[in-house]
């Protein structure tokens, strides 16, 4: 699956090594081999990481264990380098004691797989540790924090530095995101990781870069970055604004709320001599535009994320009125849901072209109008039924 989808695996984790002490594991040489099996079968990837979690906190001081865990790494370390590959295992240590650790080792197939992480908690300037360690030392980074926040609004690590630390030392590897999930959204796998990878490709000097053009040129620096941030509100909504889809996506939002502002900024001067045509002119280029905006958003999103965009750029208020409709009228039949759910979507397309948030609401309150009329037709005494709504909110503990 990895080769078909052209996924280069850069490490494999022997994560059972968290949990289980090396020092006690007899079978650690065949559970090695196995892992190197591994690595060739996913493209022969060179570096695996053997955590010892398992081993307890205390192996550094305990003279014994220490011992053991040194004479068993020397052996796993002399069987990865026979087969080309490198061991790479994370301590609590800093770099001068991790440099004792490895010359004790005496093997080039162990090295330090080095976890951000982990200088954090020990308070390190992870900068100064990294050098004093050395390039060769150093045989993947896990560049990453606890979970709590995402790496570009994380205070603790500083990637440009980083970045730049690496480069004297002429450091070339892997980098990989193991979490520094936002807290409040922790579940969300597609936000963070993506969030996370996109900043550091971003620092790290290959950033990923949207297919279609921001019509930015010319309009000014503040107005583009609010039209981007209202541009992004639908893009965070599904979960894609750090990914090339969502970058497209995007830029394809972004350049919507560019187009309707020239369409009615062109009105209003024409309208200066001539109103009739400049509506009409107007109108025209608002029709011509509405259809490309939905197809040009079905290359990047799938029909079902386009309703979703369609929906955050009018703030939800197809969603919001139909709930409350049906939540005032229990009793409403199938075929009048359908009906209110089609004239609040058909206002919501004239809503999307409706040059600010005011003129949008005002196309839901025609629409809304409607519907009261048609529900009021079919026998629905409106006034009661919104009493009755009333009290059941009230009695729920909620308001209106």
């Amino acid at each position: 699956m990895a080769d078909s989808l052209g996924i280069r695996v850069g490490a494999v984790a022997m994560s059972g090594f968290y949990a289980q002490d090396l020092t006690k594991k007899n079978t650690y040489l065949e559970l090695i081999d196995d892992c190197m099996d591994t690595m060739d079968k996913m493209g022969g990837t060179r570096v695996a990481f053997l955590p010892l979690g398992g081993c307890g906190n205390d192996w550094p001081s305990d003279k014994a264990k220490r011992k053991e865990i040194v004479r068993r790494l020397h052996q796993i370390g002399e069987r990865a380098k026979a087969r080309g590959k490198v061991i790479g295992i994370d301590t609590p240590l800093d770099a001068r004691e991790n440099l004792k650790l490895l010359k004790e080792i005496k093997s080039d197939g162990i090295a330090i797989f080095y976890k951000l992480q982990t200088a954090i908690d020990y308070g390190r300037d992870i900068c100064r540790d990294m050098q004093t360690l050395g390039a060769r030392n150093i045989c993947a980074i896990h560049a990453s924090n606890t979970d709590g926040r995402w790496l570009r609004n994380d205070s603790l690590i500083d990637l440009p530095a980083i970045r730049k630390t690496l480069d004297q030392m002429g450091w070339k590897g892997w980098l990989f995101v193991e979490r520094s999930r936002d807290v409040n959204m922790v579940r969300n796998v597609k936000m963070n990781f993506g969030a996370n990878v996109f900043y550091l490709r971003e620092v790290f000097g290959r950033p990923v870069e949207a297919q279609v053009k921001l019509n930015s040129e010319g309009r000014d620096a503040d107005y583009v970055n609010t039209i981007l941030g209202r541009a992004q509100k639908a893009t965070d909504e599904l979960s894609l604004t750090y990914t090339l889809q969502g970058l497209n996506a995007r830029n394809i939002i972004a350049n919507r709320y560019f187009q309707l502002n020239d369409i009615y900024a062109e009105r209003d001067s024409l309208a200066k001599t001539d109103r009739e045509r400049a509506n009409a002119i107007a109108d025209s280029k608002l029709y011509r535009s509405h259809f490309a905006f939905d197809a040009d958003l079905s290359l990047w999103l799938k029909p079902h994320e386009v309703e979703r965009v369609k929906d955050v750029m009018t703030f939800d208020v197809v969603k919001v009125t139909y709930d409350a409709q049906c939540d005032m009228i229990p009793t409403l039949t199938d075929e009048e849901k359908t009906q209110i759910l089609a004239w609040l979507k058909e206002a919501r397309e004239l809503a999307i072209d409706a040059e600010s948030s005011k003129k949008k609401h005002e196309v839901f309150g025609k629409y809304k109008g409607r519907i009261n009329n048609y529900l009021a037709r079919r026998g629905y005494d409106l006034t009661k039924e919104r009493e009755e709504w009333y009290k059941r909110v009230k009695a729920r503990g909620g308001t209106l």
